[in-house]
């Protein structure tokens, strides 16, 4: 029952630090992103975000989903070591 309990924590810990990981990657994607542009998230702040960021529309998408995942999969290692620690 133990090693089921342990393999849950790190589970857990695991998905949370995912979850924080990538909130906070949004929330400063959002701020490059209407920082960078026309200023607000309208359509047209958003398109020059994106241009502004990448180069292209597609390239912004790129840097700024990038670091989202960046900052999820590094949330997700980083709960998982911490809870399986002894």
């Amino acid at each position: 029952m133990a090693d089921q309990n342990d393999e849950t924590k790190k589970t857990v810990g695991a998905a949370a630090g995912a979850a924080v990981g990538a909130g906070a990657g949004m929330a400063g994607s959002v701020a490059a992103l209407s920082a960078a542009g026309t200023a607000g998230l309208s359509g047209a702040g958003i398109t020059t975000g994106l241009t502004a960021i990448g180069g292209t529309m597609l390239g912004g998408m790129a840097v700024l989903t990038g670091g989202v995942v960046l900052l999820a999969a590094g949330g997700a290692v980083l709960g998982y070591k911490l809870l399986s620690k002894k």
